[in-house]
């Protein structure tokens, strides 16, 4: 279904009650499409954008409903981030990170209260990468290093990074500390070719002192029992990524169509629909994209339907994984072959072909979505013993 023509969704109508300022789906699109080269100058989504998201309820959709959250079915949120990426790509990653706060899950239930004490809409963001030495303390843990890839860092409340400490008992899985903003130093080096509003700066932090009940770790147990914290956390973070490139090139698609039926040649070429090539390469990435879309969706309900009775089998999350992977990878082939057909236009750094190829090749290059995690999922269809960390 393209962009043009789908059906109005619940975030769509959604109007909060707070005033001034109540937030649609279609109306914080429309504005996001306005001014999505103003993203790419500032190299972060602007603060007035993030606070649209949290009248929509970006940040409360996966908090738990005893914090004033919502408890989102993973395909929801995934959908309104879908609908996001359509409009620009840098904004549907940051607010993928919305699915964050089923990692805080992980922490304390008595931290989970502090931190939505004033309400659900909470800003996390962050940085694991690579994991940094902490030191004990009698107040915690001294916290020092550099991360990188801290994408909606600028516009975060909390952010965290990952540590590493001697003789923790973390079974293998990283241990993140979270803290305030403001305890953070960005470093503005975010100089890529694609996603550029992310602001995906590294992050600086000198002697911080974390205590041990701000720190969680990814990927471990929750402190909530419900669905969507037995929904495999890791499996989801792949996945909210994935689909911001879906969106992405369903973006790319509908502007190449829209193109190509409106188009002269100014060689006197026939107008680009009716050229045969142009036809099949549009009915390719057509199929293409809506496989590789509804092979997602399909996944996310069967991992969703055993969260809600139980733990989640591991292959089921595996084809979860290949899913999100799958997704990634065709999509930055759909909007590849949209950049293709449109010809010079396509060549200017201001037109969205040009910014969708750039976007989407960078979502396909996360480490959640390499071409590793196919080799990984090949091993489980194999029989083989799944590689450490995944999935």
């Amino acid at each position: 279904m393209s962009g043009q023509d789908r059906e109005p969704t619940l975030e769509d109508k959604r109007v909060t009650t707070s005033k001034p300022g109540a937030t649609t789906l279609s109306s914080l699109l429309a504005e996001i499409r306005a001014r999505r080269s103003e993203f790419v100058v500032a190299q972060k989504i602007p603060d007035d954008i993030i606070d649209g998201f949290k009248r929509l309820g970006v940040y409360r959709a996966m908090v738990a409903r005893r914090f004033g959250g919502e408890e989102r079915t993973p395909a929801e949120f995934c959908r309104m981030i879908e609908r996001i990426s359509e409009a620009d790509g840098s904004a549907g990653w940051v607010a993928s990170f919305g699915s964050a706060a089923c990692y805080l899950a992980a922490l304390p239930i008595e931290t989970l209260r502090s931190i939505y004490a004033n309400g659900p809409d909470v800003v996390y963001a962050g940085g694991l990468f690579p994991l940094q030495s902490a030191k004990r303390c009698t107040d915690g843990f001294i916290v020092n290093g550099v991360w990188q890839f801290g994408s909606g860092s600028s516009g975060a409340d909390l952010i965290g990074v990952g540590i590493t400490v001697e003789g923790d008992s973390t079974e293998g899985l990283p241990r993140v500390a979270v803290m305030p903003a403001d305890k953070v130093t960005i470093r503005s080096n975010w100089d890529v070719i694609g996603l550029q509003g992310t602001g995906s700066h590294e992050l600086v932090v000198r002697d911080v002192v974390v205590p041990e009940e701000w720190t969680l770790i990814r990927g471990g147990r929750t402190s909530l029992d419900a669905a969507i914290y037995r929904y495999p956390s890791v499996a989801f973070a792949a996945q909210v990524l994935a689909i911001v490139g879906i969106g992405i090139a369903r973006s790319a698609l509908d502007d190449v169509i829209a193109m190509a039926r409106s188009r002269p040649s100014i060689t006197g070429a026939p107008v680009m629909a009716d050229r045969g090539y142009i036809q099949l390469e549009i009915a390719r990435a057509e199929a293409m994209l809506r496989s590789a879309r509804s092979f997602f969706y399909e996944a996310t309900e069967e991992l969703w339907n055993e969260a809600l009775n139980g733990a989640a089998n591991l292959t089921t999350v595996m084809l979860m994984r290949l899913a999100a992977t799958n997704a990634a990878r065709c999509s930055a082939e759909v909007a590849k072959i949209a950049c293709g057909l449109g010809g010079t236009k396509s060549v200017y750094a201001t037109h969205n072909l040009a910014g969708a190829m750039c976007d989407s090749f960078v979502v396909a290059q996360h480490a959640f979505l390499s071409e590793g995690t196919l080799q990984s999922a090949g091993r489980l269809l194999l029989g083989l013993p799944a590689q450490p960390g995944f999935p």
